[in-house]
């Protein structure tokens, strides 16, 4: 029986245990001005006090959400009713709902809760759909599969039949123990270690307490101050990466540990992950427009890729992990390609070869990278011809000019396109080398942009505009007649109106 059926779209409210976990997230968000609190009260003998009124308070604020929160699922619609002081009523159509997130932390996994959120996919940075926190396990998973296994009124008896003799779920790919050894190259464990010590060194600032006056860290201070400053930065430096790859590997497992990517029978991606906090999101098919195939310099240095889907409602980029729309953690570089193979159904774009684009671009990627770096070296030599600077100073400003040459070149490599099986592909990026391949069904648009530079270069990039993912994919650098050929290309009549003859 559905949540519709069962529930007769009644208004309904959220799980009671629910109770026992908003007081606790709403104090763990409020522990800095607890915290200020018992010290500024401290000063005038009534630190407790304070720190006492403000947690019931917050706790009371807590309880008040399950007391002010309810909603319905109808056969048109989904709405959540919330807020005291300032009602809203939130609204999404059935027929726009895009992704389900299921999530579950620790502490809801230990009282059987999830919470579900529903995308619109009307935006890839602001959330439009809606949230519920904390329903029961059971009944987010059935909700899950009633919003987005909708079946298709309109099709045939024959197509449902083949439809039902179908494997339910087909696995794409799962986690693997050896890709744990790609942990410490994602970078992650830089912000991790970065909020840990900002979170600490707040807390000592907060609570007014002197670091110097730490045992162990005084003694470490001591040391340092006894040994060579070449000897200091060298322990720093290994010491820090040590700690990075470890946190990195940290994450890495909590975030993908039982990661598990299937295809649903009914049209869905599903993928499934988390160590502590487990995650579901749902993905329909219909709205996947391509996917990204995104190489970061130290992964693509040891062979690992990941896949990004291209999809409305979802976050890509730096924040795929979080907004669900990675489709495969950091694995080997052929697994990577296989699996973006099959999530499209179609490994052509993938590994077909691309199209150049040519000398000029090439020198304009150099031309954009040593320029400042040759700028910089030659008011350095300025100043130092007038004595205003010693002489290290544009010793030190040499290092970065064929760093930049390196990176020109592997930009230069990088830049590619073509139009291949109705899917237009674009490679470009060094630190970060992004294989875009992008549903010509799902380009609502051209953008073209000519620079000054690239005028006098006779360059332009091509911008397919998309509801999906970034919203745009960029042939950056291309020749203009070149661009135009892809453009007509891909969407064939989309730009003959705005040509000059």
């Amino acid at each position: 029986m559905t949540a519709i059926e069962n529930g007769a779209g009644e208004w309904r409210r959220l799980s009671t245990r629910m109770l026992l976990i908003h007081p606790v997230q709403e104090l763990l968000r409020a522990w800095p001005l607890l915290l200020g609190l018992v010290v500024a009260g401290s000063a005038g003998g009534h630190g407790s006090w304070w720190s006492l009124i403000a947690t019931g308070l917050v706790i009371l604020g807590g309880l008040l959400r399950w007391f002010t929160t309810t909603y319905r699922v109808t056969a048109e619609q989904v709405q959540v009713r919330k807020g005291l002081l300032r009602r809203q009523v939130l609204t999404v159509p059935r027929d726009r709902i895009r992704t389900v997130d299921v999530t579950a932390h620790a502490l809801h996994r230990s009282l059987g809760l999830a919470k579900v959120e529903i995308g619109t996919g009307r935006t890839d940075r602001k959330n439009d759909g809606v949230k519920l926190d904390a329903m029961n396990a059971a009944e987010a998973a059935r909700l899950r599969e009633e919003l987005l296994h909708r079946a298709d009124t309109g099709a045939p008896a024959a197509s449902a039949v083949r439809a039902a003799e179908l494997p339910r779920e087909t696995l794409l790919a799962r986690m693997r123990p050896e890709w744990l050894r790609y942990g410490p190259f994602t970078l992650t464990g830089f912000v991790t270690v970065g909020v840990v010590a900002g979170v600490v060194w707040r807390s000592l600032n907060e609570a007014h307490v002197d670091p110097r006056r730490i045992g162990a860290l005084s003694a470490l201070v001591d040391r340092f101050q006894r040994t060579p400053l070449a000897v200091d930065v060298l322990v720093v430096v290994v010491a820090l990466l040590v700690v990075v790859a470890v946190a990195s590997t940290l994450g890495y497992l909590l975030a993908f540990h039982g990661f598990r990517l299937t295809r649903n029978s009914a049209g869905t991606l599903h993928v499934t992950r988390g160590l502590i906090t487990t995650r579901s999101i749902t993905i329909e098919e219909r709205r996947l427009r391509g996917v990204e195939f995104s190489e970061p310099l130290l992964l693509r240095a040891v062979g690992a890729a990941r896949c990004i889907a291209i999809t409305t409602g979802l976050r890509v980029g730096r924040g795929a992990e979080r907004g669900g729309s990675l489709l495969l953690p950091p694995a080997p570089r052929p697994e990577a390609l296989r699996v973006a193979g099959a999530v499209l159904r179609n490994d052509a774009p993938f590994t077909a070869p691309l199209t150049g684009h040519g000398p000029r671009a090439t020198r304009r990627r150099f031309s954009r990278a040593l320029g400042v770096t040759l700028l910089v070296l030659a008011a350095t030599l300025a100043l130092w011809g007038l004595g205003a600077v010693p002489a290290w100073t544009w010793e030190a400003a040499i290092a970065p000019v064929p760093l930049a040459a390196l990176v020109a070149a592997d930009r230069a490599h990088a830049l590619g396109h073509t139009v291949l099986n109705g899917t237009l592909v674009s490679r470009r990026g060094s630190l970060v080398r992004r294989r875009n391949v992008l549903s010509c069904e799902g380009i609502i648009g051209w953008n073209l942009r000519r620079s000054f530079f690239q005028r006098r270069s006779g360059l332009a990039t091509l911008v397919a505009t998309t509801a999906a993912g970034r919203q745009r994919v960029e042939v950056q650098d291309v020749p203009l007649k070149e661009a135009l050929r892809v453009a007509e290309e891909a969407l064939p009549g989309l730009l003959t109106p705005f040509l000059e003859r």
